[in-house]
């Protein structure tokens, strides 16, 4: 019996956030595509958190509808609340977080993808990799078949011997009770490649008419939403929005955990994974915090039509018994039946150091990878790289400059080159706090950051780039109005400022100097010099006055990217013998050989690299230029 042959340009393989992005950016770039999936019924699975965005997370959301991704289009078109998180805040840390209707989110994306020319969806477990000569060639399938492509872009989540559990229950299962992928690590580790074992979790899921919401708080969305996608009509999100609630663990909670810890297989060693730092479960919260008396607990609605209820801050992979005692002594959940456990899940994923900043392996050749395979947790971060990954894996095949995001670019840059660079040793979770340029990488203008980067690479269509120039000639020309309007010390003017409450001037100053002063708003500066020639859209304004308040520091961020920039594009011969550089220490000329890194920026960025092997580096290259220069 013949077994089937096929061939493409580019395979994808897993149907995720990552998959999702991965495969459209490579057909809507023209390639013929085809993603492969455990089960088409997870196409964008939401196995976890019922929400999109959060702190950097919206950020990330912005940053993909920017340069053509999905994810901010798809979440305005499915959810059911939306807020902006820290308005209390400076600017530079705003950020959007909608609750999403899990299927409806799910159901969207996978119509969207359906419907998109070049892509062809198929279900079944990839189970070998297919290289000749160090260059990827294709794919092998659990039935056999063989896919041939130009390059292979690699998303599969946590289903890489996936294994779900709780108490002394151990189940060999992706999430949410989904076939894994048993085979491919196999593939991986033949071809050289490192693998680490990584754990997440979830908590468990309640019926909604079974608890008390009396004894909650109860949470609100905004009242004016504001659209994660700048394509979206700002009108057309103003929906009915669901409550969430807020309530809290106590000491009775907190008592039942700490009896049970010898039955958690988080302690017992029955989880060989590592798990993440910044989303620990309960157990790990009562035993790491144990001078806190209460933890914050968030019921999110899994859906508009959905009864379950997610048990937010509450992941847990204690046994059933235990979960229900848990549950139960939490303020309104005394009553609350479980529709579905709590479990903790291990998977295997890469060490992401073995990647370039493109999102290509280095010894595999047309081999990409995005998402928690590479180290990373959430969906958001997931999408993030599988957009980068698809990118670079099209442009690759059509023979075009590949794509690679700075630090100073975006939070997507950021969190690449932290994993690339850097690595690590749990799941990553993107913060703002990773960010050097929070000020320049804000949720507000990441169409003006990097919508020319979408079109240049093909992903932004003209209707598109249409909308985006009117907006970037508005808010030029509007700059430009602002920074030659003239306010004078005069009587009249005087007068004015002072009925509003602010103090006279003394000197003759611009309205956007006028501006700067931290009471005055465009428009009360408009008061003072007329409107502008055309009506500003909402965006527009905030975009001026944060530009116009924060220019001092704003410019002191843009020096320190351009010196950066400098070092960014000092490259490092590929083919540099590290034992040749005299007294670099040692742990640097370790790092150094184990990463390779590309330019002296990411040099710099590597643990345990000090300024000192920098300079001597920088000596070494000066000197070999100097050398060829002569020789030439």
């Amino acid at each position: 019996m013949k077994n089937l042959e096929q061939f493409f340009d580019i395979i994808v393989v897993g149907a995720g956030h990552a998959g999702c992005e991965a495969s459209l950016a490579c057909a809507r770039l023209g390639l013929n595509t085809v993603m492969f999936t455990v089960s088409v019924d997870s196409i964008a699975l939401m196995p976890c958190n019922p929400n999109v965005g959060g702190s950097s997370k919206g950020h990330l959301v912005r940053e993909l509808d920017a340069l053509g991704g999905e994810m901010g289009k798809n979440i305005d078109k499915t959810f059911i609340q939306s807020k902006m998180l820290n308005q209390s805040k400076g600017p530079a840390v705003h950020s959007l977080r909608a609750q999403a209707d899990k299927q409806a989110y799910s159901t969207e994306m996978r119509k969207t993808l359906e419907n998109t020319e070049n892509l062809t969806i198929r279900q079944g477990e990839v189970t070998e990799l297919l290289v000749e000569d160090g260059h990827i060639t294709g794919v092998k399938t659990f039935s056999g078949a063989t896919y041939h492509a130009k390059a292979v872009v690699l998303c599969t989540g946590t289903y890489l011997k996936a294994r779900c559990i709780y108490g002394d229950v151990s189940n060999y299962t992706g999430p949410n009770g989904l076939q894994a992928a048993n085979y491919l690590t196999d593939s991986l580790k033949k071809l050289g490649i490192e693998m680490f074992r990584f754990k997440t979790g979830t908590p468990a899921r309640i019926a909604g008419n079974t608890i008390d919401y009396s004894k909650m708080e109860e949470q609100f969305g905004d009242e004016r939403v504001v659209p994660f996608s700048f394509s979206t009509d700002p009108e057309s999100v103003q929906i009915e929005q669901k409550s969430c609630w807020l309530t809290y663990t106590n000491e009775k909670t907190h008592e039942i955990i700490r009896a049970n810890l010898d039955r958690s297989p988080l302690y017992s060693g029955m989880i060989e994974g590592t798990g993440p730092r910044y989303c620990p479960s309960i157990e790990d919260k009562v035993v790491r915090f144990a001078d806190k008396k209460r933890h914050q607990v968030f019921i999110e609605p899994e859906g508009m039509y959905t009864n379950e209820m997610y048990i937010g801050g509450m992941s847990s992979s204690l046994p059933e018994d235990v979960q229900e005692a848990m549950y139960h002594s939490v303020p309104g959940l005394e009553h609350a039946k479980i529709v579905k456990n709590a479990y903790a899940i291990e998977y295997d994923c890469i060490n992401p150091r073995q990647l370039y900043p493109t999102l290509e392996f280095k010894k595999i050749k047309g081999l990409f990878s995005g998402g928690q395979f590479n180290g990373s947790s959430g969906y958001e971060e997931a999408a993030g790289q599988g957009l980068v990954a698809g990118i670079n894996a099209a442009l690759k095949v059509q023979g075009k400059p590949e794509l690679i995001l700075k630090r100073s670019d975006a939070y997507i840059g950021v969190m690449i080159d932290d994993l690339v660079t850097k690595g690590t040793l749990e799941p990553y979770r993107l913060l703002t706090s990773r960010a050097e340029y929070r000020l320049i990488l804000r949720h507000d203008n990441a169409d003006m950051r990097l919508t020319p980067i979408g079109r240049e690479v093909g992903l932004v269509d003209d209707e598109r780039w249409n909308i985006f120039e009117i907006k970037k000639n508005q808010f030029d020309s509007e700059l430009t109005r602002l920074s030659k309007e003239k306010l004078k010390p005069i009587k009249e003017t005087n007068e004015k400022i002072q009925a509003l409450g602010f103090k006279p001037l003394t000197d003759a100053m611009t309205a956007k100097e006028f501006m700067r002063r931290p009471e005055i708003d465009y428009a009360t500066a408009t008061q003072f010099v007329g409107p502008a020639a055309e009506n500003l859209d909402a965006k527009i304004i905030e975009l001026l006055e944060t530009e116009i308040k924060y220019e001092g520091y704003i410019n002191k961020a843009l020096d320190q990217v351009a010196k950066m920039k400098r070092m960014e594009e000092k490259r490092i011969p590929k083919n540099i013998d590290w034992d040749a550089i005299d007294s670099i220490a040692t742990e640097a000329r370790q790092k150094f050989k184990k990463i390779n890194p590309e330019t002296i920026g990411q040099a710099s960025r590597i643990s345990g690299v000090n300024p000192a092997d920098i300079s001597i580096l920088m000596v070494y290259l000066e000197g070999n230029n100097k050398a060829r220069r002569k020789v030439d």
